[in-house]
Parts: C-alpha cells; structure tokens; sequence
C-alpha cells in the first residue's frame, strides 16, 4: 500500500525539505538573542555619548563616593566600542540564518505549486528544464528584482538621511552644548518620512510584481521565485557580511589604532555610510521579501490557473505589471535628492 499517489512521489522529500525550515525556525530564539546583541552593544555607546558623564561637575567624586570605584571614561569607551565591533560580527552572523528559514521555505513553497499544476495539467517536470525559456527568464527576472530592490532600500536611506542632514545645518545650531527636543523630533520625522516612501514603493512592486508574472505564466513564475531565492540569499550573506566589514573597518581604526579625527578615520566613516544600509536595511529586508513573493504567490498561481478567460488573465497581467513599472520608477526618481545643496 503505497502513502501517496505515484504521480506525487516526490513529495515525500519535499516534506522533508520542508523539516528543514522547521529545523531553522526552531534556531529562533538563539538566533535573536546573537542578532540582538549588536544593537545593545551600539545603543549603550550611544547612550554613553549622550549622557556627556563626563562633563558632569564632580561626577568622578559621586561615582566614587556611590560605587566605591574610580571611573576611567577613557577606557570605557575603548570597551564599548570593542564591544559594538563585536556586535557587528554578530548581526553579520546572525542575518544570513534569518535568510535561511526565508530561502528554505520558499523552496518548499515553490514545490507546493509545483504539485498544484501537476495536479491541474500533468508533466510539469518536464517543464521545469533550464532549456525552457520561460524557466530561464523567470530566474533572471528574480535576479533583476533583488538588484532592484537592494537599490531602491538603499536610495530611500540616502534620500532621507541627506534631507536630515540639510534639515540640521539649515536649522540647529551646531554650537549648542545640547540639542532641543523639538529639533530632535523633526529629525526623526524626516527620517520616518522617507522610511515610509520606501516602505510603499518597494511594497507595491513586489505585490503587483507576483500578481503580473503568476497571471502571465505559471512556469515563468515558479522560475522568478527560484531566482528571487537564489540570488536574495547569496545578495543578503554578501551585503551583511560586507556591511560588517565596513562598520568593523572603523571600528579597528578607532579602537585598535586609535587614529581618530585622521583621514584614514574618516575614510572608514565613509565606508559605514555605505556598511549600514548594506547590512542593517537591505541584507535584513530580503527575508520578508522573499517569503511574502512565495506566500503571496502561491495563492496568486492558484487563482490565476483556474481562471478560464486567457485574455483577461493577460490583460490583468499587464496592468499589474505596469502599475509595478510606475513604482519602480518612483522608487528611483521620485526619490532623488533635490538641488539642495549642504
């Protein structure tokens, strides 16, 4: 007696592909706990700077009197920023895992529609060779999509902090031992601005994205999500990784060479403007993308499999595909630094 139909035989290693991304999902809380390392590390250096301890009257007599010890602020800082490069290892660390559980359930998720259309047309192995055109573009389009996306995150974060930048020269005044509440609050507003218009850009083409290629052809959609797997984890391991290096590059500028204020200082600081959005906006944000395409796209693919009409399944096609185009345009354009000038 066999468990399952012939037809279906393969199945039973999907399933236990799919035991895979359980297995990956049950690394969760050590996961978190590595990845969230980094940002405590990085926030108490910050709180450390914004407390400005040491010009605190008396404060080495209070901490004395209090704690019974000498403060040594020099080589606390030494020691949180050591401790921030070490958090920085660990997010680079713990992002790829999170791109894992992403890439390893969309591969299940792609097998599930893969057995929904041998269910409905038979022999759908067959065309599933990478000598088929549909398959070929599929994966390139995937591939375009990722590169895409790692450039328009990446825009929406130089946009917004550049307009921060002109807000606080045009604004603060800089000679000013602390900043005002006020002025901190329409810092962070603009930085939730341009978040946000990123957010929606990106959000819209991945949706309509799904919806134009599954309606389009279903064999041409199984081989974008493969590429969006394919290229988004080896893209995400990258900008993590590189992202890493580039904050860690400052970090040994600064804490084991103590060359700060230097122009190999600011070189690095350079660099961690291009690190930070690699590793903490794009790596990070493909794993979302990547599980919502597969989610999303398996229902996508059933509905546009059994509708009868193929004309209004094209035509739907194309205008999800266009209302994608218009937002990949804004996502680049619309997002442009003005002629402002710092």
């Amino acid at each position: 007696m066999h468990l399952m139909p012939a037809e279906f035989a393969f199945a039973a290693p999907v399933f236990a592909f799919g035991l895979v991304a359980f297995g990956f999902l049950g690394m969760g809380p050590v996961t978190i706990a590595v990845d969230s390392f980094g940002p405590v590390s990085d926030n108490a250096q910050s709180i450390y700077e914004l407390s400005m301890i040491e010009s605190v009257p008396n404060v080495k007599k209070e901490i004395k009197k209090d704690f019974g010890f000498d403060p040594d602020f020099e080589l606390s800082k030494h020691y949180l920023e050591s401790a921030d490069g070490a958090g920085n290892t660990f997010k680079a660390t713990a992002k790829p895992v999170l791109i894992g559980t992403a890439v390893v359930g969309a591969t299940t998720m792609v097998f599930g529609i893969i057995i929904l259309l041998e269910r409905l047309f038979g022999n759908v192995i067959a065309k599933l060779s990478l000598v088929q055109p549909e398959i070929i573009l599929g994966l390139i389009m995937g591939g375009c999509v990722i590169y895409w996306f790692t450039g328009a995150s990446i825009q929406a974060v130089v946009t917004g902090s550049y307009r921060a930048v002109v807000y606080i020269k045009a604004n603060i005044d800089l000679s000013k031992a602390s900043a005002s509440i006020e002025d901190s609050k329409e810092v962070v507003k603009i930085c939730t601005v341009y978040a946000q218009k990123g957010m929606i850009n990106i959000f819209i083409v991945i949706f309509f994205m799904a919806l134009a290629l599954s309606f389009f052809d279903p064999y041409f959609f199984i081989g974008y999500l493969i590429g969006i797997a394919f290229f988004g984890l080896f893209q995400a391991i990258f900008m993590a990784n590189a992202g890493g290096c580039w904050d860690n590059g400052k970090k040994i500028v600064e804490v084991d060479l103590k060359e700060k204020n230097t122009p190999l200082h600011e070189a690095t600081v350079v660099g961690d403007t291009v690190g930070d959005p690699f590793k903490d906006t794009s790596s990070v944000s493909m794993n979302p993308v990547i599980k919502f395409t597969t989610l999303f796209g398996l229902l996508a693919t059933e509905i546009a499999v059994t509708m009868t009409n193929a004309g209004m399944k094209l035509g739907l096609a194309a205008v999800f595909f266009a209302i994608a185009l218009v937002f990949v345009y804004r996502s680049f354009y619309g997002m442009r630094i003005s002629a402002e000038k710092l």
